[in-house]
This record gives C-alpha cells, sequence and structure tokens, in this order.
C-alpha cells in the first residue's frame, strides 16, 4: 500500500518528489564525505584495506551500534585490539581458548560471551561459504520488495546455529546482537550493516556486489525518525519495522533506485549539527526550517 505524506510545508510544490530530490541532493553533497564519517562505527571499517576484514568489522561496528558514541567508540577500539591486524584470520582461527580475550568485555547489554559466540558462529560460516555475505545470500530473494526478509533468515539461521550447539537454549546477549526484523523491530543496526556493505559512495563502502540497493530498508535511529517525522514520512510515535517501511517507501518516491543514499547525510544533521527538533538559533540556517516551520508544536 503507497505511503501518503502529510504534515508537509503550506506550499504543496514542496511535496513533490522533485523538490525534496534537490533538498535532499544538497544535503547529500554537504554532508556525505568520507571526513565527516567520525564518530559514525562505519570509521572502524575504513582501518583495513581488505575486503574480509572490512566485513567482519562491519558486522561488529553494526552489532555494537548502541548506546553513547564515546562508549561505542572505546569498545569497539578495546574489542578490534584483541583481535589483532586481521580481523578475518582471527575469526578463522578462533577456538574456545580465545574466549578467555574477552573476560572482562563489556558493552552495555552485551557481554565478552557474547562476542566469542558471535565470532564462533561467523568463523563457522567463513568456514563454510568463505563470506558474510555469500552466507546472507542463502535467504536473499531479488523477486522480494526488500531485504526484511533475507534479514530474518540471516539472524534466524545465526541463531538456530547457536541452540543446534547448545542443548537448544536461547542466548539474550547473542539475539541482542542479531536484533533482526522478526519481532517488528525496526533493525536499524543490521540495515546499517546492509547499507554500509551494499552501496558504494564516499561514505559506504560497497563490498557486495550481490544485493540490490534499491532493496535496501532505511536504518531508522532516533535522529532519522525525528526528522522524518517533520519531513512527513511517518507519524509513528514509537520506531518499528512499519516506521522503518513507511519511510523507506517515501525516499523510494524521490530515489527509487537507492532508497537510502540520503540516510547518512540526514542523520549528521542530527549528529553534527546537534538537531533535537527544538527550536534554537542554529534552526535559521538549516536547510530543513521551511518544514519545521509547519509544525504545530512550534
Amino acid at each position: 500500500m503507497k505511503t501518503v505524506i502529510t504534515n508537509l510545508p503550506a506550499d504543496a510544490s514542496a511535496a513533490k518528489p522533485e523538490k525534496l530530490k534537490t533538498l535532499f541532493e544538497g544535503l547529500y553533497e554537504k554532508y556525505n564525505r568520507k571526513e565527516l564519517i567520525r564518530p559514525d562505527p562505519l570509521q572502524f571499517v575504513y582501518r583495513y584495506s581488505n575486503h574480509a576484514d572490512m566485513e567482519i568489522v562491519g558486522l561488529l561496528s553494526a552489532c555494537l551500534a548502541y548506546g553513547r558514541v564515546e562508549q561505542i567508540q572505546n569498545d569497539l577500539n578495546n574489542l578490534l585490539g584483541k583481535m589483532g591486524s586481521s580481523p578475518h584470520k582471527f575469526v578463522l582461527n578462533f577456538t574456545n581458548k580465545n574466549r578467555a580475550s574477552f573476560e572482562g568485555f563489556k558493552h552495555r547489554f552485551n557481554t565478552g560471551d557474547d562476542i566469542s559466540d558471535l565470532l564462533t558462529l561467523l568463523k563457522g560460516v567463513l568456514v563454510e561459504y568463505g563470506s558474510i555475505e555469500k552466507y546472507f545470500l542463502l535467504g536473499y530473494d531479488a523477486a522480494q520488495e526488500n531485504t526484511i526478509l533475507a534479514l530474518m533468515r540471516f539472524c534466524d539461521s545465526l541463531l538456530d546455529k547457536y541452540r543446534m550447539t547448545h542443548q537448544g537454549r536461547k542466548s539474550k546477549g547473542l539475539a541482542f546482537l542479531l536484533a533482526g526484523p522478526g519481532l517488528g523491530g525496526a533493525a536499524k543496526r543490521l540495515n546499517l550493516f546492509l547499507r554500509w556493505m551494499v552501496r558504494k559512495d564516499d561514505v559506504d563502502a560497497g563490498l557486495w556486489r550481490s544485493v540490490d540497493k534499491s532493496k535496501l530498508i532505511a536504518p531508522v535511529d532516533v535522529h532519522i525518525a525525528r526528522l522524518c517525522r517533520i519531513l512527513g514520512f511517518h507519524s509513528h510515535k514509537n520506531v518499528s519495522l512499519k516506521t522503518a517501511i513507511d519511510i523507506t517507501r517515501n525516499f523510494a518516491r524521490i530515489l527509487p533506485d537507492d532508497p537510502v543514499k540520503y540516510d547518512f547525510a540526514l542523520s549528521r544533521i542530527g549528529i553534527l549539527e546537534d538537531c533535537t527538533g527544538k527550536r534554537r538559533d542554529q534552526c535559521n540556517i538549516c536547510e530543513l526550517l521551511p518544514w519545521c516551520l509547519n509544525r504545530k508544536d512550534w
């Protein structure tokens, strides 16, 4: 069902896709630059030049992309420091003896045991399939409207592998790291990982060539949810899978072959410009001001 855009500026012509595309292309040119990646966890992917290392680091960085920015950076520095110069080789050679390396590691809801469990699963994936991409493709169907089903299959299959080797027991920590869209959540972190892997530009790494970027779902964090609500792309109070779908479909009205192209640029308004959705002096030079002025709470 087609999503209807509401809550747009009084000038109805501004709601037309070509008008929004002009706005977004300007933001893309302004913010979508490699030097602006920090403090995004994507920065850790570019510490490496080998694609196999970058893929592993991308997944780990995305899985831990929750909480305070400083804590994410510190914990990823800590984690990757334990994995040596080649995270890919570290995972391939991972054994139970290596679990001791992560004793005491903690990132909010996740512990060193959760990381070790994930690395054990990834080792099996690499040994049998050669890369995370090839494993993801087992559940990917290019005929599907988007990557939601493929991401559900990816996460569920990894969690099933864990249960098969642990007498059917579940791991809450591992399930949090691999929080796909299966329970209706927006799966922000894993959609972020897919954006990094599938899209190719000055920001996104574009390591995967077998997944169509037009199928990607927007990784919706608090910044994207707030700005897209202002733009009228959704009217949900809570961020859910439905929120992410509505936002993505509205982006697709503007750029159907690359609906998440503007995700990074828009998120910079929240992160770099410290946008909180409340009126401030800085708002006077923001490109989104005409939309914000139309809000009833201003």
